[in-house]
């Protein structure tokens, strides 16, 4: 089934990121399916994931799909870092390449607030989020509890741990030892470094059991290397050094509590989270394991804690995994239901 996407670029003209930086000219470039009633509430938020654009979840819009787009208007907005928001590969200088400024989870709600006070928006049915979807769905629930009744959060959490953040930093380690990297100036994509990447991420996203039961057969590849060569080297070659390394940043630094009325808090701003919301981690998962999840869940005074079965880990979002794609469908059926 094909769906059908509308794709815009919002003008956030010059945009404050919270280090105090103001970048200008700011963009937020963001999709959008169905229809908005005339209510204007029917919304779904849906923020794309890290290094993604809207396409990477579409397989849950359209038609009869659980974000369905008979029933609901889908705002999917693009992460500032991503290629189509504001990026260090799109800005011109002096905020190019690497000198592109840093920027929180929060700088990319507020200007999703933006955007949706733009358009009208009186109430958001629900943001889905997955990845750092799911950190900027907590942070839509800290921030703006009035616009949000329910929150699905998948493989994400409201903090980055340092167990998490430390595997990021040796990612970022093996694509800045290329020396063609050059600082973030290179006049080519660091290739090796990009290869190095995708070899380090290779056994964190599915699950050691995922390798075990050769799952990676099921998606075309008959041994472990070929699945490094042929899924993950093209995927991470395709990415721009920078853009990478700038979310890189935004997901080793996520944290709904940093901030002047949290104050490093992480239970008290969990507490503080009044939309019903399914906290929905994957079994296996390296970056974000259930154990995790299942303490958010139990600070947020309407949680539920759904755990997605299975040897994929974090590679269940991406829908391959057809029982872990029926788990996260039902699931967010569920949720809007309720």
């Amino acid at each position: 089934m094909t769906v059908t996407r509308h794709d815009h670029v919002y003008a956030l003209d010059a945009f404050p990121f919270q280090d105090g930086t103001i970048l200008p000219d700011a963009k937020l470039a963001y999709s959008v399916y169905g229809t908005l009633n005339r209510e204007r509430n029917n919304v779904i938020l849906a923020p794309t994931w890290f290094a993604s654009t809207p396409e990477s979840f579409e397989w849950l819009i359209g038609p009869g799909r659980p974000l369905d787009t008979d029933l609901y208007y889908v705002v999917a907005p693009s992460m500032f870092g991503n290629g189509l928001s504001s990026s260090p590969s799109n800005t011109s200088a002096p905020f190019d390449r690497a000198r592109f400024p840093h920027h929180s989870i929060a700088d990319n709600i507020r200007a999703q607030h933006q955007l949706l006070t733009e358009l009208g928006v009186t109430g958001i049915e629900l943001v889905f989020g997955g990845s750092m979807g799911a950190m900027q769905a907590y942070e839509w629930a800290v921030r703006y509890p009035d616009l949000v009744r329910r929150v699905f959060a998948a493989c994400g959490n409201s903090k980055t741990t340092d167990h998490c953040a430390l595997f990021l930093s040796g990612a970022e380690a093996a694509l800045v030892a290329d020396q063609s990297f050059d600082g973030g100036d290179y006049s080519k994509p660091p290739a090796a470094g990009l290869r190095a990447v995708a070899r380090v991420w290779s056994p964190w996203s599915p699950s050691s059991r995922f390798f075990w039961d050769r799952e990676f057969e099921k998606l075309g590849f008959a041994t472990a290397e070929e699945f490094v060569q042929g899924f993950w080297e093209p995927w991470y070659g395709a990415l721009d050094a920078n853009d990478f390394l700038n979310q890189l940043w935004t997901w080793q630094h996520a944290d709904i509590s940093n901030n002047e009325k949290y104050q490093g808090d992480l239970a008290r701003a969990l507490g503080d989270i009044r939309a019903l919301t399914y906290v929905v981690p994957a079994e296996r998962d390296p970056y974000f394991p259930v154990e995790d999840a299942a303490w958010e869940a139990s600070n947020i005074p309407k949680a539920e804690l759904h755990v997605i079965p299975g040897t994929w880990g974090h590679f269940s979002l991406f829908g391959s995994q057809p029982s872990s794609a029926e788990y996260i469908g039902e699931s967010i059926r569920s949720l809007l239901a309720s």
